[in-house]
């Protein structure tokens, strides 16, 4: 992948989205997350199992982008996708032999591939060589960049107020509220930044490094590194497409995996410790008692206070000089209803003594506001 061209490729290309069997807000996070803040790009979503609906019918978001059963008709979209998303990225990260098909007929088309997927599409010799011989880029957004240094707290020399997206469990809406959160401060005017550290974060933002992927020594390093460049208004790259180094008030670090789960604890860690945050969003989806997924529903989830002082010990260490401290939780409450979601809010409310909302369903006031009185305090 080059580095100017294919970065912009990366956030404006046309495309058809691969959910095939999977679509859904839970099961095609990428897809979904696509659909959400980027619909403009989307021309179609294959999955055979909804199609003639659209996406707006099958998730509730995202308009009137048609669901199709097959890449002929996503090919056959007007106007033409110039790229084909894998849009799942499941546990462990594998490509589904099935899908393989589309991936080389997309590439035989002349179509761009992007990947979330642990498994590098860039490493396989089919893909590699036929994208080789038709032209196209693939694009894996977890293969971390060479070099990448050791955490050393270099975030501390920064005037940026640095906040971090936690979470109960993962899959909770860590980079969700992030990107919202930086829509509504920028709404208010204030400069802020957002760093993503994983593949659909990075494909909403068209840079980022996928944490999760990045050898365990060095993920607090590619934390700090993001969080700077984020601080300093730089999209880290050349410079040739987007980010003027103008320098940002606010940055929002989006989140990975959690400190209550077995599986992904370690990179929570290396994220807490690169960042050093000077404070935290909470993430909790309220339907959730146990850890997600079959492999460790053993877990079962503290309530939300203890929760919170697990990750503020777990910093406080760390940085004894910064607050580190958690202001404010954020719900995912889509799987129930309304008034389920309301009960939902006064408890996170009840319980932590703070500020609490779904900023999908109810918006992002109260985190906002309790971001802007942090950031006020802490200048």
């Amino acid at each position: 992948m080059s580095p100017g061209p294919g970065r912009k490729r990366l956030s404006s290309s046309r495309l058809a989205i691969l959910a095939e069997g999977a679509f859904g807000v839970e099961t095609a996070k990428t897809a979904s997350s696509a659909v959400r803040y980027q619909p403009e790009r989307v021309s179609s979503v294959i999955d055979s199992r909804f199609a003639g609906s659209t996406v707006g019918e099958t998730l509730g978001f995202g308009g009137d982008i048609p669901i199709v059963a097959t890449f002929a008709e996503a090919l056959a979209a007007e106007p033409r996708p110039e790229a084909l998303l894998v849009g799942i990225a499941p546990q462990g990260g594998q490509l589904p032999e099935a899908w393989r098909a589309v991936l080389v007929a997309a590439l035989e088309e002349g179509l761009d591939i992007i990947s979330g997927l642990h498994f590098f599409l860039c490493d396989d010799p089919q893909l590699a060589a036929l994208a080789e011989r038709h032209g196209c880029t693939l694009f894996d957004l977890r293969k971390p960049p060479p070099e990448l240094p050791v955490g050393a707290g270099r975030v501390m020399g920064t005037d940026a107020f640095r906040v971090l997206t936690v979470g109960t469990d993962c899959n909770t809406g860590k980079m969700t509220v992030s990107l919202e959160l930086q829509r509504a401060l920028e709404a208010r005017g204030v400069r802020a930044g957002f760093a993503a550290t994983g593949q659909t974060g990075i494909l909403i933002a068209g840079t980022g490094i996928a944490v999760d992927a990045v050898v365990s020594d060095f993920i607090s390093g590619a934390a700090e590194r993001l969080t700077l460049e984020a601080a300093r208004g730089e999209d880290g790259g050349d410079g040739e497409d987007g980010g003027d180094g103008a320098g940002v008030d606010i940055v929002l670090i989006e989140g990975q995996g959690s400190l209550m789960h077995p599986g992904y604890s370690g990179v929570t860690h290396g994220l807490l410790h690169g960042t050093l945050p000077h404070a935290m969003i909470l993430t909790w989806m309220p339907s959730r008692p146990r850890i997600y997924g079959g492999n460790h529903s053993w877990v079962v989830l503290p309530e939300l206070d203890e929760v919170i002082r697990r990750y503020e010990d777990a910093l406080a260490w760390a940085c004894p000089d910064v607050p580190g401290r958690v202001i404010g939780v954020s719900l995912a409450t889509y799987d129930i209803s309304e008034t389920e979601a309301r009960a939902a809010v006064r408890h996170a409310r009840k319980v932590t003594g703070l500020p609490a909302t779904d900023p999908i369903r109810f918006g992002t006031t109260p985190l906002v506001e309790a971001i802007l009185q942090a950031h006020a305090a802490h200048a």
